[in-house]
């Protein structure tokens, strides 16, 4: 599957433009993620040097993600373009609901 992951509220708690504290079981349910063989993107709000920091945070952590804010590496983004990207899931702590716990996720995704 494609998986677009958030990062602010999702990954680390709200703590933008600084990087929060990371949420329980978000790391290790990533890499399970990847070692499952899902195509994993990483798809935020974040831009510029925040954006670069927020890469850092996850190769720092282990997990490189396929793309970033778009579907493909190799993918040209359009300024002022639309940031909406296809994936077969998205894990957003803006979905309805909420975020749900990450160990759920792991189950239900891995």
């Amino acid at each position: 599957m494609i998986i677009a992951i958030d990062f602010d509220g999702t990954i680390v708690e709200h703590q933008y433009p600084k990087i929060g504290k990371p949420i329980s079981h978000a790391i290790e349910t990533i890499l399970k993620l990847s070692e499952a063989g899902h195509r994993l993107l990483l798809w935020t709000y974040r831009h510029g040097a925040l954006l670069d920091d927020a890469v850092a945070y996850c190769e720092d952590n282990g997990i490189h993600f396929y793309a970033v804010n778009k579907i493909h590496p190799n993918e040209e983004l359009i300024e002022g373009a639309s940031r909406l990207i296809k994936a077969d899931v998205y894990i957003d702590d803006r979905n309805i609901g909420g975020l749900p716990d990450w160990l759920d996720i792991q189950k239900k995704l891995c």
